[in-house]
């Protein structure tokens, strides 16, 4: 019984510190936008991706709160490659803003996977916040949607420095780079939730890191 307490503590620990987690990306899209405010006061688009990105802070608060009286995960499926378009249109705006190159490949129709949207939109949003923090301005990126028969990744790959220790980059709570740790766990959690996986390697195209999250739309 000691053991099982010890468990259920364990497991509420790590649950809230990914829900704390997902409050990261949408703060600091929300410091780009007051940066980019501060330097442009007069541009009225600027003032547009404040607002949104005030308000996506405000919807991931709602969410937090929903998650966390919610007894048990759900079921649910969403299209990844809506999601990651509907993201990419949120982080490119700041991507402009800081003269970054980007590019999204992804196939034309539904692309269906087996998790939550709101979880996918939180691993896509922890991967996209990871380019931002950890790669320097007019570093550019690429997201690419692939379907395959019995899978789906997601690859982001940066122009950034990339990963040193990709061992220490995967094992929860770590980071050499100031951060949290809890970024790439996240994504790695929800792909295994799929029976699917996290890889972390070199660009070959951009020279920086790649991150694939293979989610597995077919079990075994």
């Amino acid at each position: 019984m000691a053991g099982q307490v010890a468990g259920l503590l364990a497991a509420e620990r790590e649950t809230a510190a990914d829900l704390s987690h997902r409050l990261r990306t949408p703060l600091t899209a929300l410091r780009l936008s007051i940066d980019g405010l501060v330097a442009n006061p007069g541009d009225p688009r600027r003032l547009d991706r404040g607002r949104e990105a005030l308000a996506r802070l405000e919807t991931e608060i709602d969410s937090l709160i929903a998650t966390s009286r919610r007894p048990r995960p759900q079921p649910a499926g969403c299209d990844a490659a809506d999601v990651v378009r509907d993201r990419l249109e949120f982080w490119s705006a700041l991507a402009e803003d800081q003269d970054r190159p980007h590019q999204l490949i992804a196939p034309d129709g539904p692309v269906p996977v087996p998790v939550a949207r709101a979880e996918l939109v939180a691993a896509i949003d922890a991967l996209m916040g990871n380019v931002f923090r950890h790669t320097p301005r007019g570093a550019g990126f690429t997201v690419t949607v692939h379907r395959g028969r019995q899978r789906v990744g997601l690859l982001f790959a940066d122009a950034g420095p990339g990963i040193a220790d990709v061992d220490t980059a995967l094992r929860r709570g770590t980071s050499g780079a100031g951060s949290t740790g809890l970024g790439l766990d996240i994504a790695h959690r929800l792909a295994a939730t799929t029976g699917g996986t996290l890889r972390v390697d070199r660009s070959p195209q951009l020279g920086g890191a790649r991150i694939e999250m293979w989610l597995r739309t077919e079990r075994r």
